[in-house]
């Protein structure tokens, strides 16, 4: 029985099913994840999301959908994460195409149940930013998260929509949320990261790598992206939350807003219109920032000193944890270095690494 789960955010949500398909399904059930190719500037330097024709090797699966198979390439200098996840993870990754607007997302969807008759359709969001209503002062990327609820909402399938780990994406605190969530459907185990654990070595996610963080027993606060965003690890944190589809199309003004966006120029203008930006505007803004940064070496002496500042300072706000992402860029480095910095702090002091996260160290 193949089992379909949308991956309402693409980048780490597309991680995060791999992990929720085999604890709530088991290995036997095949899986396929439907998801956008958006890993977003740490992995791809253009902006937004890719399309199928941003590709070459991808496999027909229906006339309107795509898969990504592990021999499928970004055409430079466009960047993907899904070839590698393609060739790591057992679920097929399927290409979802954003720039038909919700309408043609829909299409796609449809096309796909047709073909597969999956015995289940999960759409999957990591943290919860699906349920914004859109004027959150900490809401970052809601027009992603909108663009696949609507097309969910308008197929005509049962879907059920899942949140993993409220609150851990930074974008809404967790007591926001509390109102729609609806029943625990899961608890997820340090057993449960198993299925994701090499891929959580390499992968950029920061809410999924939180969500993991937390499955394996780390709590504190954790600050994440470039703002710094303090994000709570407790014993909630590694729920996965059933919600009314109803309940979810209610709250979120975007979603409604977008139902029927025939391109995604369209449905960005209706972002910039209810929440006040589009994410991709945002993006925009910073590869332009990115692109005028000069290259910068990465000197051992230099990143340990100017680690120990970074962490002096967060400990005095209560930070317990941090990301790669959030030292690469305190440290003023571009997106490329992150691997490379991780390499070099966890072999300089592998006693705080507690994977995927760093350990704040203890005052001394």
């Amino acid at each position: 029985m193949t089992r379909l789960i949308v991956a309402a955010g693409g980048g780490g949500d597309a991680v995060a099913a791999a992990m929720i398909h085999a604890a709530l399904y088991g290995d036997d059930d095949p899986a396929v994840i439907l998801t956008y190719a958006w890993d977003r500037l740490l992995i791809d330097p253009l902006p937004g999301p890719r399309s199928p024709a941003d590709f070459t090797g991808l496999e027909r699966i229906t006339p309107a959908v795509w898969s990504v198979p592990a021999q499928a390439r970004p055409i430079e200098p466009a960047g993907s994460t899904l070839p590698r996840l393609a060739a790591e993870l057992p679920p097929t990754f399927a290409l979802l195409d954003p720039y038909q607007g919700a309408a043609g997302l829909t299409r796609q969807l449809e096309s796909l149940v047709d073909h597969l008759q999956p015995a289940s359709i999960d759409l999957l969001d990591v943290g919860g930013d699906i349920l914004a209503q859109g004027d959150e002062p900490t809401l970052k990327s809601p027009l992603a998260d909108a663009l696949t609820l609507a097309a969910c909402c308008q197929l005509n399938a049962p879907v059920r929509l899942l949140v993993a780990g409220p609150g851990l994406d930074g974008e809404l605190p967790p007591e926001a949320l509390t109102s729609a969530l609806g029943s625990v459907v899961h608890m997820l185990t340090a057993e449960d990261t198993a299925a994701i654990s090499a891929v959580l070595e390499w992968h950029p996610s920061e809410a999924t790598g939180l969500l993991a963080a937390t499955a394996r027993g780390v709590r504190g606060t954790c600050e994440i992206r470039d703002a710094g965003l303090p994000v709570l690890l407790t014993d909630a944190s590694p729920a996965v939350h059933e919600v009314n589809m109803d309940a979810a199309l209610s709250r979120n003004r975007l979603t409604r807003a977008i139902m029927s966006t025939a391109d995604l120029d369209e449905a960005e203008a209706y972002s910039r219109e209810v929440c006040g930006y589009s994410e991709i505007d945002y993006e925009r803004n910073k590869a332009v920032w990115l692109n005028e940064q000069q290259p910068t070496n990465l000197h051992p002496t230099t990143i340990r000193r100017q680690l120990d500042q970074f962490e002096a300072e967060v400990r005095t706000r209560g930070v317990t944890h941090t990301t790669f992402r959030r030292i690469t860029e305190a440290l003023g480095l571009k997106g490329g270095k992150r691997d490379e910095l991780r390499q070099l702090l966890i072999a300089s002091r592998p006693e705080q690494y507690e994977a995927p996260l760093w350990r704040i160290a203890d005052e001394v």
